[in-house]
């Protein structure tokens, strides 16, 4: 098995909620997808892309037939991937209240990851 160059951690359990809700060939393609960004240099585009207008949030892409989904998610201390919420995109633009929630979510995990060290 290739040695990863990226950790992948769930933020709470919105992404875990999203997941169980998929049918098993989707599921499988999301391990996929992350085993991929896992273990990659450079990942393309086509999996793992910047959100224009964010400050850090990512999209994993995910194709399963003709069924597409995203999983936002961001970095945190160079290799560590943190995933947040995930959704089935029915339209050609991401839904900006998707994007808020992200956001959203993204400050909770860094208001927490304060909170600890001060803790």
């Amino acid at each position: 098995m290739p040695e990863k160059k990226r950790t992948i951690i769930v933020y709470k359990d919105y992404f875990d909620v999203f997941f169980a809700k998929q049918r098993q060939k989707v599921q499988e393609k999301i391990g996929w997808t992350f085993r991929v960004i896992e273990q990659l240099d450079i990942i393309p585009e086509l999996y793992l892309k910047h959100l224009e207008g964010t400050d850090g949030l990512y999209e994993i892409r995910v194709q399963q037939g003709s069924d597409i989904f995203r999983i936002f998610c961001f970095f945190d201390e160079g290799n560590l991937v943190v995933l947040i919420n995930g959704f089935q995109k029915k339209s050609q633009k991401t839904p900006k209240e998707e994007i808020q929630k992200a956001k959203q979510l993204k400050a909770a995990y860094h208001a927490d990851k304060a909170k600890d060290k001060n803790a």
